[in-house]
């Protein structure tokens, strides 16, 4: 982008428009995909300029076209970049940690197609809303068995521990001669400091980005009826401040009180002995009352409503969004103040109480998870949809796995800071023996996950096989070159690989779920490791059980660790941050709906501006306007045609390639890119076709039902564009799959014949003088 604006040095940025000789009726608006990319690319010309937008999202033209509409039949055309939206600037890179956030925030929107029965689809947003509740619980949870449990309470509390790490010599009471600060409850408040600080950490984060996109209005008019079509079509759908205010107040409180509990608990488990103070006796009770009571209310907020999208809500619960963090944060410093008081003959001694809260959270995740399974299955079966992924579970699998990612990013942080302050694990008790049996469960897990790839390899190589049978009677008559029939079969056969995912999805959620009840189970019942609770069963098991939880142990402190460094590199380099920003860009095109603290959507930014784009240009000129997506730019260009008045939309065609709207939105996301949805959109909108190849693994037909297919999609590219060499491809043409959709012939077939559609249903010409685009 800076190149871009490089290259017209000299000219005027802003408002181009006024300075057109020649009247332009027909538009093309080019929007890119996954990983991005620049707009001399996507325009073919390396002398582009910005005619509207920012550094962050913009449209481009051609620079002569921005003076004048081009000679011939060709439309102008223009460049809508979004890609510094996902893959900006270094801070980017933090977004890897909230990982488990972004994958249940995508667990709201997977919900069954139902029309009708508003309280079950109620209900379905409450749970995923808990869900994600009880993950920032955990993530806090986590960072306070480190600061809290590991470093201040056991590493501190032994002399040798704290003798090998001289930082921690003046909270040792050894070390520093039962100075101040070695006190057990001071300790333990000094700690606070990190999980309070990672609290109002994502707190920011997500009130920054708030500001960097839910802060861009939609474009405002009236509320059309509520039909069944499609949430998407709705004013308020890509507006989400409110639900994002609220549940920001009610995750922040609550991660707050989670730390307050992690300092109090101790201190109150000492005070409740007999003999005990009275004086702190009853203040630690009243404290609990206190801290129970803001829980209560921290859960509230999050259960009492879920989005409005009827209508563009601009109003905030100022009072709301203030108070109840205030007020948590106001009960965790009287929480240190009491823990901090002193108490003659406490000592620190074994783990704090870390298993019961860990298997409390671990309990009630499993429980929302089994009841949001319930929910779906029954929206399901009142609507049943057969290319829904998994049946209808595909939002409680993903929710699952969230929960999971979750755990194993805690159990490795915890096993890894373990690890560093007791290498000889000979001096400290360490982390709460349940997030070992977490651990030991991971190779249990990849083992299923290879079988699982072995079938699919075994079934990959005789679709291939089938393949080459089709791909020679594609080209009679041509002189079968082995190899090249052998590539493109094999091509085919790994583009068919995307739709096994909800196989692999379902295997990967079914052993995540037996095998953690079963850690929860052993955990609770043995209170010891796995290799401690096999220590007198037979050979195989406890060899099963040391090879389970060593291996799994250094599996998590590996996964931790790529993130970690991941994120490193990814802070560092720009090409590192943009192919994590790929998995954004799959990931973070829905609302925050579920999770304040999961990356922002950028479709929140995007949509809104693709959608006034659109209506400024066909309001100004009267013209043609074709929106052009590939790949998940057609996921925007659809949701901006959605969000279109239904008389711009009438004017409006969509040109889609290498889409995923039916292939994976409409099986993952069937409430909103189901046949239904899609239905409605290829009803409302002039004119629709949809470009796809059989070696592309990401884009697919739309397969509308009824004898509307054909409209949309035609029959599949031909991939490679010829088989052989011909006098036009001397040398072999490559294999495109997913690419350079535009350089096929039949993509300028397409376009004209959709404005030669649009012609006679659009208005005549209504240019006007001095205003700009």
């Amino acid at each position: 982008m800076e190149r871009a604006r490089e290259n017209i040095a000299g000219r005027e940025q802003d408002g181009p428009a006024a300075r057109h000789t020649k009247v332009e009726t027909e538009l093309e608006l080019l929007v890119h995909g996954v990983g991005g990319t620049t707009p001399e690319k996507m325009l073919g010309d390396p002398r582009t300029v910005r005619i509207t937008g920012d550094d962050t999202a913009a449209v481009f033209r051609r620079a002569d076209h921005a003076e004048d509409a081009p000679a011939g039949h060709e439309p102008v055309q223009e460049a809508y970049v979004w890609c510094n939206l996902t893959s900006g600037d270094g801070t980017r890179a933090l977004w890897l940690l909230l990982l488990p956030f972004m994958v249940v925030n995508l667990a709201h929107w997977m919900r069954p197609a139902a029309r009708g029965g508003p309280r079950a689809v109620r209900l379905y947003g409450l749970l995923v809303r808990l869900t994600a509740l009880t993950l920032t619980v955990l993530l806090v949870a986590a960072a306070s068995e480190v600061a809290l449990d590991l470093v201040a309470w056991q590493c501190a509390g032994v002399a040798d521990c704290a003798r090998r790490h001289s930082w921690l010599a003046f909270l040792s009471p050894a070390e520093s001669g039962d100075a101040w600060w070695s006190l057990p409850g001071r300790r333990l408040a000094l700690a606070a400091l990190v999980p309070t600080a990672l609290t109002l950490l994502l707190w920011y984060l997500s009130h920054r980005t708030w500001s960097a996109y839910e802060s861009h209005q939609p474009m405002s008019r009236d509320p059309e009826p509520e039909t069944d079509d499609s949430a998407l079509a709705q004013p308020g759908f890509w507006y989400g401040r409110r639900l994002v205010a609220r549940l920001r107040a009610a995750h922040t409180a609550a991660g707050l009180l989670t730390v307050a509990a992690a300092v109090a608990a101790p201190a109150a488990r000492f005070d409740h002995r007999s003999g005990g103070p009275a004086t702190l006796d009853v203040l630690s009770r009243l404290l609990a009352v206190a801290l129970l009571g803001c829980a209560a209310a921290a859960v509230g907020v999050v259960c009492r409503r879920g989005r409005s999208e009827n209508r563009l809500d601009q109003t905030l619960d100022r009072h709301l969004v203030r108070r109840l963090p205030l007020g948590a944060l106001a009960l965790l410093l009287l929480t240190v103040v009491y823990a901090g008081w002193s108490r003659p003959g406490w000592r620190s001694a074994g783990r704090l109480p870390g298993d019961a809260a860990f298997g409390s959270l671990m309990l009630a995740q499993g429980l929302l998870v089994v009841l949001l399974a319930a929910v779906a299955h029954d929206l399901h079966r009142r609507h049943p949809d057969p290319r829904a992924a998994m049946r209808g579970l595909g939002g409680p699998a993903v929710a699952l796995l969230a929960c999971a990612l979750g755990g194993v990013m805690s159990g490795g942080l915890a096993q890894r800071v373990a690890d560093w302050l007791d290498g000889t694990r000979a001096l400290l008790d360490g982390p709460p023996v349940l997030l070992t049996w977490q651990a030991s469960t991971i190779p249990p897990v990849l083992a299923a996950l290879l079988a699982l790839a072995a079938l699919l390899a075994r079934r990959t190589a005789l679709l291939a096989r089938a393949e080459r049978d089709r791909v020679r009677r594609e080209h009679p008559g041509e002189p079968e070159d082995p190899s090249r029939t052998r590539g493109i079969a094999h091509a085919r056969a790994m583009a068919a690989l995307t739709d096994r995912v909800p196989l692999a999805v379902a295997v990967l959620s079914a052993a995540t779920l037996l095998l953690g009840a079963a850690a929860l189970t052993c955990a609770l019942v043995s209170g010891t490791s796995p290799e401690g609770a096999a220590r007198r069963t037979d050979d195989v098991v406890r060899w099963a059980a040391e090879i389970s939880q060593t291996f799994g142990s250094w599996l998590v402190g590996f996964g931790f660790l790529l993130i970690v460094t991941w994120g490193r590199r990814a802070y560092k380099d720009a090409s590192a941050r943009r192919t994590i920003g790929i998995l954004w860009d799959v990931g973070t095109f829905w609302p925050r709906a579920a999770h304040p603290f999961a990356p922002p959507c950028y479709a929140e930014r995007a949509v809104p501006d693709l959608t006034w784009r659109t209506a400024t240009w066909t309001r100004r000129t009267g013209g043609r306007l074709v929106l052009s997506g590939h790949s998940q730019g057609s996921v925007l260009a659809a949701a901006a045609a959605w969000q279109l008045t239904p008389s711009v939309r009438r004017r409006v065609a969509l040109l889609t390639y290498g889409s995923p709207l039916e292939r994976l939105y409409g099986r993952w996301f069937p409430a909103h890119f189901g046949p239904h949805a899609l239905v409605a959109l290829h009803h409302d909108i002039a004119c629709w076709r949809n470009l796809y190849r059989l070696t592309d693994p990401i884009g697919g037909p739309i397969r509308l039902p009824g004898d509307r297919g054909p409209d949309v999609d035609p029959e599949p590219l031909r991939d490679p564009l010829v088989y052989g060499r011909t006098p036009e491809h001397p040398l072999p043409a490559p294999i495109l799959a997913h690419s350079d959709y535009q350089a096929d012939p039949a993509f300028a077939r397409e376009r004209a014949r959709l404005l030669d559609r649009l012609h006679a249903d659009v208005p005549g010409q209504r240019p006007e003088a001095g205003q700009a685009m």
